[in-house]
């Protein structure tokens, strides 16, 4: 199901490329999303560590809350700083700002007002960033709006590059090798894109999948451009044509209508090899894909295209024919690592399973094997079901991975009483357990461990090349995963995400970078839940408790020169409402970890990654931390309180001899806002 593109003048180019490792941000700088192409979040910085990090002390504050017609509470971005400047996006309609790297100073600031069309877009707000081109003097910003248009600006000036696209623009809708509606098209573009060498490279993302209101829709098609004009160079078809290498797989047809397959989280780059590396999203219908008939590639793969011609290297599809939302949600990690006497040039790919899949970055095999497992087929009317599923057999999955009996609840015999009833409820079963028909009489749906949201989601890992661990946080969380037959009207599909029992959704899908509330599944009365039909829940809770036993978030240590967990502790302070929860009054609880999945960054001795939750000091003061770890043992060396909830993830740099740290916060009551400190 997998094909590895080989030819002599392919294995006489591997023997030529020297083995050089991903550095890191360079220079002190942070001048891309990831630090560096390879996105291993990692800086040689050391001014900070672990005998001052609890002293340091906010050296500026950036507040995006007026750049937009109204105040952003889930800010992601991750700012760049090049020469003595910081940039990044900002605000409800996706401004671009630059900012004094020392002072936090506004430079310039240029925003765009799309109108309808932005209205209209799937992915609104700030986005994640942006990216920075320099070649000699001249310094392009490149940023994409909620509207999916591509905007070049001077990097000193702020302006519109005239002569990139028309006045400064490239309309991303058009040129896309099918037809979109300019105002109403259902594409855009929450990530940013990436610029290697001369070529800007560019994703797609739609609204959330779990109920489509239709089996077609738009295709989620990579481009690559001249940064300099504009100019489309390639396009990558991640739903092959007719007649394309992977249209076999997209049975009866079904590639002519079916769409999404982006790739909506960030992608990573290798100069060296002229390589790409997309991480590509599921296709039409997270739930339900009778429409879709076949493995459908190359959705949920990893494809590595040529950086210049945007031609297929090799895939490895890590779900076959997903009905779980498993979209892979974050940038591959790229690495040289020395792996049983060899030196390998490895990609490293965290997914919502919270599995890791590593993989030979020029050849595409695995490093370690990877086996086709059975898996159980369901029986949902018109399912088409792919028999097997890769599983990865080293490094071990990083956190939970499906629901037994084990995994519930057990802090008092009469929450695990609960816990055992509501599970009755439901279908358990190991990872890749299939979603079932809710039926009040029967399963209400299939207990999913990790949930749609991750394990891992859109924050990604970060990397040590100096050590070859890699780090990432994950979310230990499940959900009650069914299908239901839409109401009239609602999608011409038989089937879309549903449950027998739970109320409307209040917000996008796992896969959704708009943020947004959620819904939770609290069961509190002993009786079974009389039927109500809408979406599933996202968490599963007793008594405001959840489902299942702790950590509810973990940070893992991979090390990748042997494929195993180095350590792993749970991440974040025990919640609120799990410390003063009255059936809890008298236990002494461990740490759990949040239920968060953030983004971590990795210097000199330490990783960093903050808290995505408010929690209460003794001194009664809520408050969120960003907590240093040990990067060789994981222990805890120092913390400091955030303005706010981490929502974006954080970077450092280095400027007039003084080291800072950068983070971008944001929570209810709390609009988006940077914050930098030092020492």
């Amino acid at each position: 199901m997998n094909e590895v593109k080989h030819s002599v003048f392919f294995l006489l180019a591997v023997f030529s490329i020297s083995l050089n490792a991903q550095q890191g941000a360079p220079n002190g700088e942070w001048p891309s999303y990831g630090g560096d192409l390879g996105h291993t979040r990692y800086s040689a910085l050391d001014q900070i560590d672990a005998s001052n990090f609890s002293d340091l002390e906010i050296a500026w504050r950036f507040s995006a809350a007026n750049f937009g017609p109204s105040p952003e509470y889930r800010y992601q971005s991750t700012p760049l700083m090049v020469n003595g400047k910081i940039f990044t996006t900002a605000g409800s309609r996706r401004a671009v700002v630059s900012l004094d790297a020392a002072t936090g100073e506004v430079l310039w600031m240029y925003s765009l007002d799309e109108g309808e069309r932005g209205t209209y877009a799937p992915r609104q707000l700030s986005g994640r960033g942006l990216a920075h081109w320099r070649s000699g003097d001249n310094e392009r910003i490149i940023y994409v709006t909620p509207g999916y248009q591509m905007i070049a600006l001077d990097a000193i000036t702020g302006a519109r590059i005239p002569d990139f696209g028309q006045n400064g623009i490239v309309d991303l809708k058009q040129n896309a090798d099918q037809q979109i509606d300019l105002i109403t098209g259902e594409i855009g573009l929450h990530s940013t894109p990436i610029v290697a060498n001369d070529v800007v490279i560019v994703g797609a993302a739609h609204r959330t999948g779990g109920n489509p209101s239709s089996r077609e829709n738009v295709k989620g098609f990579v481009r690559g451009f001249n940064v300099r004009t504009g100019e489309r160079l390639w396009i990558f078809h991640t739903i092959p044509f007719p007649g394309e290498y992977g249209n076999e797989s997209w049975l009866e047809e079904s590639s002519a209508y079916t769409g999404n397959t982006g790739v909506w989280a960030q992608i990573s780059v290798d100069l060296e090899l002229e390589t790409v590396y997309l991480p590509v999203e599921a296709a039409t219908g997270d739930y339900y894909g009778a429409y879709r008939p076949g493995d459908n590639l190359f959705s949920e793969s990893l494809v590595a295209v040529d950086l210049n011609t945007g031609e297929r290297k090799w895939h490895y599809q890590l779900v076959h024919h997903g009905i779980w939302d498993h979209d892979i949600p974050c940038a591959p990690i790229l690495a040289d690592v020395v792996i049983d006497g060899q030196l390998r040039k490895i990609v490293a790919q965290p997914t919502k399973q919270a599995y890791l899949y590593v993989f030979d970055r020029i050849t595409g095999e695995p490093i370690w094997p990877i086996e086709e497992m059975p898996v159980e087929i369901g029986d949902v009317p018109g399912e088409w079901y792919s028999p097997t599923q890769p599983i990865p057999s080293k490094p071990p999955a990083y956190d939970r991975q499906g629901v037994a009996e084990d995994d519930l609840v057990d802090f008092t015999p009469e929450l695990r009483t609960r816990a055992l009833e509501i599970a009755s409820w439901h279908k358990m079963g190991p990872i890749f357990t299939p979603p079932v028909v809710s039926d009040i009489d029967g399963p209400l749906g299939t207990l999913m461990a990790p949930a749609t949201g991750g394990g891992t989601n859109w924050p990604g890992g970060s990397y040590d090349p100096e050590t070859n661990i890699l780090y990432v946080v994950s979310n230990s969380s499940v959900t009650s995963l069914a299908v239901v037959p839409p109401y009239p009207g609602q999608s011409d599909m038989a089937y879309i995400q549903g449950s027998a029992t739970s109320g409307p959704r209040t917000s996008g899908g796992a896969g959704s970078s708009a943020g947004g509330g959620r819904t939770e599944f609290n069961i509190t009365q002993r009786e079974r839940p009389t039927s109500t039909r809408g979406t599933p829940p996202v968490g599963l809770l007793v008594d405001r408790i959840p489902l299942l036993k702790p950590p509810y978030g973990r940070l893992t240590a991979i090390d990748l020169t042997q494929g195993e967990i180095a350590w792993q502790i749970p991440h974040g302070q025990t919640p609120d409402r799990i410390v003063n929860h009255p059936l809890l009054a008298e236990l002494d609880l461990p740490r759990t970890g949040q239920g968060a999945s953030v983004g971590s960054l990795v210097t000199k001795t330490l990783v960093l990654a903050g808290e995505a939750e408010l929690t209460t000091d003794a001194n009664g003061e809520r408050r969120a931390m960003l907590r240093a770890y040990d990067k060789a043992t994981g222990e805890e060396v120092g913390a400091i309180t955030l303005p706010a909830p981490q929502t974006g993830s954080p970077m450092t740099y280095f400027l007039n001899g003084e080291q800072y740290i950068v983070i971008a916060v944001s929570g209810s009551g709390v609009p988006g806002q940077l914050v930098a400190y030092k020492l």
